[in-house]
């Protein structure tokens, strides 16, 4: 199989990249990426060399850029991770979300249709189902109640994506996932954030009281997840990837701050995001009854990896948090806290 991967130098992406080319010795792949602030060569050093990857630097709004890659490569297929992706840089903007989650799908929608490619798999988020009311979980055929701009773009890239199928007869499957954490995460995010605090001793910002669930998938067991639809998924249906593990904000950074040994005294609340999800909860039982995957990677052992990748690539983190991230951090959190650094939850 000859794939087109975009978004694929960043976090969920290149993780998609170095397992696929692990696991898949029949699979080549194109990697397309804009290289905005959390695409980053770095996360694809692995397969620098790799005889069956091949790197482009572009943008998926460039509708004849998209079109001479399939037709170059080949491709049969296109796995389609890039997204803006944070919830506190959409209510900050919201047109990059819109130019690059909408207007770049539809690109590489329209493009796939005229390749006539067997197979586009849209990369969403749970967070198109919005807050889920305890005990209930979101299987794929709750209503979408997207609550912020980011999840808005992402809702309407799924139905756009989808509309496809029916109209135009391409072979579409949507992934929603819960919450990724892994090794090479951009450090605006929950858990990258709080261990990179942690290990400097600085302060770690709590949204609000603490109290939001999320489910925690590790990010490798959500490639593996993506690949089992990629390859076993019928057309036109939605399938959500869950980790099975659903923990308060508040628990998870307890559970850092064990790991790295450093003080509760360190986390520190801050005003709360405007129109923060309370609760995120999916069901996954028909990734499981059609393709036979279920997430491995218990939290506790990803965790615990997790934090020792960041101690040993404290250099990769030191060059992430400056220039942009240092202008956003000002620009997001200086009206909440300016002596807390800045806080980053999903």
């Amino acid at each position: 199989m000859k794939l087109l991967v975009t978004g694929g130098a960043g976090f969920i992406g290149s993780a998609f990249v170095r397992v696929t080319l692990a696991e898949r010795p029949d699979v080549h792949i194109v990697t397309l990426d804009k290289l905005t602030y959390a695409g980053n060569l770095e996360n694809l050093a692995p397969v620098d060399d790799h005889p069956r990857h091949r790197f482009v630097h572009g943008d998926i709004c460039d509708s004849s850029l998209v079109a001479s890659i399939l037709e170059e490569a080949g491709s049969d297929a296109i796995v389609h991770f890039a997204a803006e992706s944070h919830v506190d840089r959409s209510i900050l903007s919201p047109d990059p979300f819109i130019e690059t989650n909408i207007r770049g799908t539809a690109t590489l929608l329209d493009a796939a249709r005229r390749a006539k490619l067997g197979r586009f798999l849209l990369v969403s988020t749970d967070e198109v189902y919005g807050d889920i009311d305890a005990p209930l979980e979101a299987d794929e055929t709750f209503p979408l109640k997207p609550s912020s701009p980011y999840a808005a773009s992402k809702a309407a890239a799924d139905l756009l994506a989808l509309s496809y199928v029916r109209t135009f007869k391409l072979p579409v499957v949507v992934t929603r996932a819960s919450n990724n954490y892994g090794p090479y995460q951009f450090p605006e995010k929950l858990i990258p954030l709080m261990i990179s605090n942690a290990i400097e001793g600085l302060p770690l910002p709590v949204y609000g009281d603490g109290m939001q669930i999320r489910d925690w998938l590790y990010v490798e067991d959500h490639c593996r997840g993506i690949l089992s639809v990629l390859e076993h998924g019928s057309d036109g249906e939605i399938y959500n990837i869950g980790g099975n593990r659903a923990l308060t904000n508040r628990e998870v950074i307890k559970r850092v701050l064990e790991i790295v040994e450093a003080p509760e005294t360190l986390m520190t609340t801050v005003a709360d995001r405007p129109g923060h999800d309370r609760r995120y909860a999916l069901a996954s039982e028909k990734l499981a009854r059609a393709t036979g995957f279920t997430p491995q990677m218990t939290f506790e052992t990803g965790l615990g990896r997790t934090v020792a990748w960041y101690r040993e690539h404290a250099d990769w983190t030191r060059r992430i948090k400056s220039g942009e991230y240092r202008e956003y951090y000002n620009r997001n959190y200086g009206s909440r806290d300016s002596a807390v650094p800045a806080a980053a939850v999903k």
